[in-house]
């Protein structure tokens, strides 16, 4: 038997409201740190948004979405584990 989630429930906590076009539904946006250069003093943010693949799967270079009312430029979107979610990767704009 197949099981049936509301993926839904997995943004409702912490998603912010994100819109791509038509298109407006909840996101996870992820904003980590990373340390760049041999010497490690260029410090840089990553925007990574987690939605669902059916709302922003197919989001692609250069498409511009919203997240929490600010503007970004896809960079790439990725289907992540069993493809019901995707991790897109944003430049804030």
């Amino acid at each position: 038997m197949a099981l049936t989630e509301d993926l839904n429930q997995f943004l409702n906590d912490f998603g912010l409201s994100c819109t791509a076009g038509a298109v407006t539904a909840l996101g996870i946006l992820d904003m980590p740190g990373r340390v760049l250069g041999a010497d490690g003093m260029v410090l840089s943010t990553e925007y990574l948004l987690t939605a669902k693949a059916s709302d922003f799967g197919n989001l692609l270079f250069g498409d511009n979405i919203t997240v929490g009312g600010t503007s970004y430029t896809v960079r790439e979107a990725l289907l992540i584990d069993d493809g019901a979610f995707v991790e897109i990767s944003l430049t804030k704009s």
